[in-house]
């Protein structure tokens, strides 16, 4: 128990101290907040828990194919911030992540890589 409470403090420290520096240098935060620090904590916590070396190395490679569908947003998000309000721009570019992300994978199913 004690373990898992370790693991959400860390991990809630982490996200909290990305958004602080955020709010005082826009530039910085974006730098830290686009490092893939979730994913290498978890890659850590995995192996902390003596995941095997093939369920690690599937979190690497399934996280890299998750994140290219996903980049699209941060384009997309500042373009309907000068035209809608911050939640409705969020909740857009939200939905046209998820449709982008199924669409992703339906073109990568056809080569061979399964993501769903």
């Amino acid at each position: 128990m004690i373990y898992l409470i370790l693991k959400y403090a860390v991990t809630a420290f982490i996200v909290v101290l990305i958004s602080e520096i955020a709010r005082r240098n826009d530039r910085f935060g974006a730098v830290l907040a686009a490092l893939p620090l979730v994913t290498v904590m978890t890659l850590i916590w995995l192996k902390a828990e003596n995941s095997s070396a093939e369920k690690i190395s599937n979190h690497a490679y399934y996280t890299f194919w998750y994140v290219i569908p996903t980049l699209p947003m941060f384009l997309l998000f500042p373009k309907l911030m000068r035209l809608f309000d911050f939640w409705i721009a969020l909740g857009i570019s939200s939905l046209f992540t998820v449709f982008f992300f199924f669409l992703f994978a339906y073109v990568l199913g056809k080569v061979g890589i399964h993501l769903l």
